[in-house]
């Protein structure tokens, strides 16, 4: 690693910026997530209508993403983009206190993702530009850690301001317009904006043509993981259901819910740990390839069926160490394999690629375990994350 990359000082004032904005700007729809789903019962809207937003909200967000990243890298300055996807967000999320009909909050809900999606690729590419090379792994690992303390924050919070208001889920909402411009103010007030050079303008496809060789590659690697990495809600669902025979349901879903919390706390810890060692080692892609491989065992641990709630503490701990280590090591080896004024595009790309995989992953697994059973739903996600491990270890 050059000398002079060791030197300068990581944790500056843009670190530091990028991190609280994502602290609180998580800890803000965190809380209207906690609370959405019992809100859309309470306003007559059903299971099918929380699945029609989030799925469409997700999807504009993958779409804003790419869209946002091959248009950054041809902006003069990023920031005012990234602050502008910050503010629609927290304006967007605070008005499901107005809502009266589903289709109010399916609305305000893909505005708000819209707004994250347009942020993502700006944030990013920002945070690169104002850190030296050997302390990507350090600065992507400090924003997983701090986005991560925000979403733990964010349920927390919504019980307690529940028990406060009565159960206003209305005063709940209105509530998180303030962590909301609080992550705005620490953008706009730390974050720097570095000189970066501009791509002149050409087509979307050309961009994505321009991105190097090996970054390519590497989504390549990312893509094939993606389709076997389930979303993490089915370790609730699994863990309700294999400890409901000896615990009853009440008492099963609760322990569920106390695992994943575990769950999230290792996922928090891991990342910036994972970011540290990546920059401590000759070869980040090694880093990258362990976490994919430790996915692979929590995979064929979940193949057991197993009812033992120590079991079940290990990989859920095993599943936040690797998805803690995954997200800022991706982020970090995309900084390190693509110039600077490609980041992006790079950024915006890897989101979508990360997106496409959560929901053919998701469908996979679930279609799996229904059709057939966990150990072949689980088998199918271990023999895709070992060969997401090993395309990543053949990186150049």
């Amino acid at each position: 690693m050059p000398e002079s990359s060791q030197r300068t000082p990581w944790l500056n004032r843009t670190v530091l910026g990028v991190g609280l904005t994502s602290l609180f700007s998580d800890w803000s729809h965190e809380t209207a997530t906690a609370v959405l789903p019992a809100f859309l019962a309470a306003i007559g809207a059903g299971p099918v209508w929380l699945g029609a937003i989030e799925g469409i909200a997700d999807g504009l967000s993958s779409f804003a993403k790419l869209a946002s990243g091959h248009f950054t890298d041809r902006l003069k300055r990023r920031k005012p983009l990234a602050v502008f996807g910050y503010a629609f967000t927290a304006l967007a999320t605070a008005s499901f206190a107005f809502a009266t009909h589903a289709y109010h909050v399916l609305f305000a809900r893909a505005a708000a993702w819209l707004g994250r999606g347009v942020r993502s690729p700006a944030k990013k590419a920002l945070l690169a530009a104002d850190v030296p090379p050997g302390a990507y792994g350090r600065a992507f690992g400090l924003e997983r850690l701090m986005d991560t303390v925000g979403a733990i924050g964010g349920p927390l919070t919504a019980l307690w301001l529940l028990e406060a208001t009565g159960h206003s889920f209305r005063k709940v909402f209105l509530w998180t317009l303030l962590p909301g411009l609080i992550a705005v103010a620490s953008f706009w007030l730390l974050v720097r904006e570095r000189p970066a050079a501009r791509k002149p303008p050409q087509s979307f496809l050309l961009g994505l043509k321009a991105l190097p060789p090996s970054f390519r590659r590497l989504l390549t690697g990312v893509g094939v993981f993606g389709a076997g990495d389930f979303s993490h809600s089915l370790l609730i669902l699994y863990a309700a259901k294999m400890l409901a025979p000896a615990h009853g349901m009440a008492r099963a879903a609760s322990l569920a819910v106390g695992l994943y919390t575990l769950h999230n706390v290792f996922y928090a810890g891991s990342a910036y740990l994972s970011g540290w060692l990546s920059d401590h080692v000759p070869s980040r892609k090694a880093v990258l390839a362990a976490s994919y491989a430790l996915a692979a065992v929590t995979a064929i641990l979940l193949c057991t069926g197993t009812s033992s709630l120590w079991l079940l503490g290990l990989i859920f701990v095993l599943a936040g160490l690797y998805i803690g280590t995954e997200e800022a090591l991706e982020d970090s080896l995309s900084a390190e394999l693509v110039p600077k004024e490609q980041h992006g595009m790079a950024f915006g790309t890897l989101a979508a690629v990360n997106a496409v995989g959560d929901f053919a992953s998701s469908l996979l697994v679930g279609f799996l375990w229904s059709a057939f059973n966990v150990q072949i739903a689980f088998s199918a996600s271990a023999l895709l994350f070992i060969i997401g491990a090993i395309l990543i270890l053949r990186l150049r």
